[in-house]
This record gives C-alpha cells, sequence and structure tokens, in this order.
C-alpha cells in the first residue's frame, strides 16, 4: 500500500511537471498573436508600476501638498495633478497599482483553485455529488454579485482579507462549471478509461490525467476573472465597501473625487482610465490565448 501511494505521488508529480513545463513551451506562442502580446505589455507595465512605486514617485501617496489645493491640474510638480486634498495622484495610482495586482490575482486564485476541485469532483463522480455542487453553485450565481458584495462587507467589515474571501467564494462557481464540464467530456476519453484499468484512484485521475488536458478553458476563464476582478474591486471601492482609506484604493480614487468632474475632471478620469486599461489587458490576453489556440 505504501509502495502503490509513493508510486501514485510521483506520478501526480511528473504530470504536473509536465503539465508546467508544456506551458512554458507553449507561452512563447504568444508571440504569435500581436493581440495577446499587447494584453501582456499592458499587464506588465502596471505590474512594473507596482514593483517600483517608491522609485518612480517623489511624494508619498498619502501626503497632501497644500500648495497645489489652488491649481490641482498636472503640472511640472505633479505630473498628473493632484486630488482635492493636495495629494499626488501619480503616487496614488502606483501604490493603488500595488493593491489591485494583489488582492485581485490571490482572490481568483482561490476561486480558481476552489473551481478546479468542486468542478472535477461534480463532473467526475456525477450522481448526487453532481447535483450537490451544481445546486450550491446555481444558488450562489442567483444572487445579485453586488448585492452579496454589500450584503457580506457590511457585516464583517471592509478589508483586503474579507474582500478576497468574498470574490473568491463567489467567482469559484464559474470556473467549477467551465470544469465540470470539460470534466464531463474527458471522463470518457480512452487515457481515462486506461488509468481506471491499471487500478488508479479517482483522485489521481482528476489530478493527473483530466485536469492537464483541461487546460485550456481554465487559462482562458482566469484571465478573464482577473478582468472581473479588478472592476469588481473599483465597484466596492466607488461604493464606499472597498479598502479602508487611507490607502490608495482606485475605486476609492474615484469615490473621492466624483463631485469634483465638473471642475477638475482628471481626478477621477485618471483613475478610470487605469483600471479600464488592466482590465482590457487580461480580456485581450484571454483573446490572443484563444487566437492561439490555447483554449484547446
Amino acid at each position: 500500500m505504501a509502495l502503490q501511494q509513493t508510486i501514485e505521488t510521483a506520478a501526480i508529480g511528473s504530470a504536473f511537471a509536465a503539465f508546467f513545463a508544456r506551458w512554458g513551451r507553449r507561452i512563447g506562442l504568444l508571440r504569435e498573436s500581436p493581440t495577446a502580446m499587447a494584453g501582456v505589455g499592458i499587464i506588465v507595465f502596471w505590474c512594473l508600476v507596482a514593483l517600483f512605486a517608491p522609485l518612480i514617485t517623489i511624494y508619498p501617496p498619502n501626503a497632501n501638498d497644500f500648495a497645489a489645493l489652488a491649481d490641482p491640474t498636472p503640472s511640472a510638480a505633479h505630473i498628473l495633478g493632484t486630488d482635492h486634498l493636495g495629494r499626488d495622484i501619480w503616487s496614488r495610482l502606483a501604490y493603488g497599482a500595488r493593491t489591485v495586482l494583489t488582492v485581485a490575482p490571490i482572490a481568483v486564485a482561490g476561486a480558481v483553485a476552489g473551481g478546479i476541485l468542486l468542478g472535477l469532483a461534480a463532473g467526475f463522480y456525477r450522481g448526487w455529488i453532481d447535483i450537490l455542487i451544481t445546486r450550491m453553485c446555481d444558488i450562489v450565481l442567483s444572487f445579485p454579485v453586488i448585492i452579496l458584495y454589500m450584503i457580506v462587507l457590511a457585516t464583517f467589515g471592509s478589508s483586503a482579507i474579507n474582500i478576497i474571501m468574498v470574490v473568491t467564494a463567489v467567482k469559484a462557481p464559474y470556473i467549477a462549471r467551465i470544469v465540470r464540464g470539460s470534466c464531463l467530456e474527458l471522463r470518457e476519453r480512452e487515457y481515462v478509461a486506461a488509468a481506471r484499468m491499471r487500478g488508479e484512484n479517482g483522485f489521481f485521475i482528476m489530478l493527473a490525467e483530466i485536469l492537464p488536458n483541461a487546460r485550456g478553458p481554465i487559462i482562458v476563464e482566469t484571465c478573464l476573472r482577473l478582468g472581473y476582478t479588478i472592476i469588481t474591486i473599483g465597484v466596492l471601492g466607488f461604493l464606499g465597501i472597498g479598502l479602508p482609506p487611507p490607502d490608495p484604493d482606485w475605486g476609492g480614487m474615484v469615490k473621492d473625487t466624483y463631485g469634483m468632474m465638473s471642475v477638475w475632471p482628471h481626478m477621477s478620469l485618471i483613475s478610470c482610465a487605469a483600471i479600464s486599461s488592466l482590465v482590457v489587458g487580461f480580456n485581450i490576453l484571454a483573446v490572443g490565448l484563444r487566437e492561439i489556440g490555447l483554449r484547446d
């Protein structure tokens, strides 16, 4: 028994190593899609901004320059201008990118992990397990997501951890449905039947045989969910239930300066443009992945 478990563990490890090696080679295909490369360029730009925020900004994100209150428009001192409190918009944008690019990937990673496990279990075992998981997903998906976010965050408070948890719980059913659909088709393939004949257990078959062959739809959906999650974080900040101030938050920046749109529109529009650009980056990356056939 111990020897069999060791062999199965080694086989799963080898399957995952082959999975990542294969994807490492196929990522090079991104160069064949201008759309995908454009998406990668946008994402890399904001990642570099977030990583080097202390080096590419002059002012702390929460520092007030009261001399700029009289004229908050872009200038040599503040390249993107200041907000209504005299805080440098470029500094807040750069440090806010750290928040977005930390919270969104963690939340989506949790959703993908949970969705994969639920989808594989539902599609592979079928029966009452499939019915139970499917109905649970349907219940979550039946709620208006913004209302669900508001209820949870109003009850437990707005914090990065709570936002990650609620976004993970809401996004996981989307991933689960896609994985379940792929699993229902893949479980009938010859290599799955061969694994059953070898006496492999269900856990091994799901992770080593089915999951690597369902990678395409999962990767594409992950890119799309990252874009949707960035929008979600922005909306929560705009509604005042996002990350607590004074830490910079792109959605909160729009909320704080929305009343100044008629006088100084740059205060809100720059943050809106940042959110939109990052969402577009992930969306066109997903389109590029489809173009080069990584979904298949």
